[in-house]
């Protein structure tokens, strides 16, 4: 009989117990279900934790730190031609904030484009094409390294596995706004009716010269040079092509003749490009820049002259889709991140303007 009766107390017990559970867990706040409900990432003590570590928010569990934010709004800004230096504090904490907006939809599209990796295959030859054009951006491989590491891309594995998802967050956003870029070809012919003067062709020179640097050289011994050079063409001694090659230090040119091409006054530094259009054709001079010393001639001259829709119409295109696709971008962010917002929990409290 004594199984029995300790089968029954041990039955008796481990009812008792999950009785016990049950109502801590599901009928009173005990101690178990407090430790449970602490440890979900969205708890408020979970996000305490997470402010006390530097992490400015936490989308789907993935948490974005202060160093990041800095490093976002920093890159921001210098592709506006600003530093955040030259801010002031409230200035500073807007920058940051817009930052942490783009890291925060940045992690929706990388979460939405992973649950759909199905739909959005990316080949080895697409990542190859990648990486090239990465390194192509560095001077050298150290530099590119260092920059990686900051990111915190330690192996060639980690960076592969980065620049693919990016090319399925740029997929996944295309595959969902394709349908509102499209451009008719009404459209296209009434937007450029408005905008037509935008596409007109500037003025434009041909222009040659010879250069010598005051970098590498005095100035009175480079414009003495190119007195005589200037000299020799207006006497026929010599002629322009043979001084560009023996004379100029500008190595794209000096073996062309010193031809710089067709370039409208806005695509040249205005030291240079007011002096030239302002020049008559066929007639070289002397020039000073803050690069040195030229002897310039234009050869040609082109008036601005206005295109037709079939002439523009690669770039009337061109710039619809790039409007429309600014503003279709722009709402299916916002899109997510209504739809989302249970999964994004945000800190703005912890973002100063210091």
């Amino acid at each position: 009989m004594r199984p029995a009766k300790n089968f029954v107390v041990r039955v008796f017990v481990y009812s008792a117990g999950l009785l016990y559970l049950a109502g801590d867990l599901f009928l009173f706040d005990g101690p178990v279900n407090r430790k449970i409900q602490s440890a979900r990432p969205d708890s408020p003590e979970s996000l305490e934790r997470a402010k006390a570590q530097g992490v400015v928010a936490r989308v789907f569990g993935h948490s974005i730190y202060l160093p990041q934010v800095e490093r976002a709004a920093k890159e921001r800004l210098w592709l506006e031609g600003k530093k955040i230096e030259d801010l002031n504090k409230d200035q500073r904490r807007i920058a940051r904030l817009a930052a942490l907006n783009d890291l925060i939809d940045h992690q929706i599209l990388r979460v939405k484009a992973l649950h759909n990796a199905d739909e959005l295959p990316v080949s080895e030859e697409e990542i190859d094409d990648a990486v090239s054009k990465l390194a192509a951006r560095y001077p050298n491989q150290s530099e590119m390294q260092a920059d990686l590491a900051a990111e915190g891309i330690d192996s060639e594995e980690e960076l592969r596995l980065r620049l693919g998802a990016k090319i399925q967050q740029l997929r996944y956003v295309e595959t969902r706004i394709a349908d509102g870029i499209v451009v008719g070809e009404d459209e296209g012919r009434e937007w450029f009716e408005k905008h037509a003067e935008d596409f007109a062709l500037a003025p434009r020179v041909r222009v040659r010269h010879i250069f010598q640097s005051t970098l590498r050289n005095e100035s009175d011994v480079a414009k003495e040079t190119l007195d005589k050079a200037l000299d020799d063409l207006k006497t026929q001694r010599r002629t322009f092509e043979e001084l560009a090659k023996t004379l100029s230090e500008d190595p794209r040119t000096k073996d062309a003749g010193g031809e710089l091409g067709w370039m409208t006054e806005a695509r040249l530094p205005a030291d240079f490009g007011e002096a030239v259009f302002a020049m008559p054709v066929g007639e070289p001079a002397l020039l000073r820049t803050k690069l040195g010393w030229h002897v310039v001639e234009v050869i040609e001259k082109k008036p601005a002259e206005k295109r037709s829709y079939e002439e523009a119409k690669a770039e009337v295109i061109a710039a619809i889709e790039a409007s429309k696709r600014e503003i279709m971008v722009d709402r299916l962010r916002k899109a997510l991140r209504s739809r989302e917002e249970i999964g994004v929990h945000v800190f703005p409290e912890m973002i100063s303007g210091e």
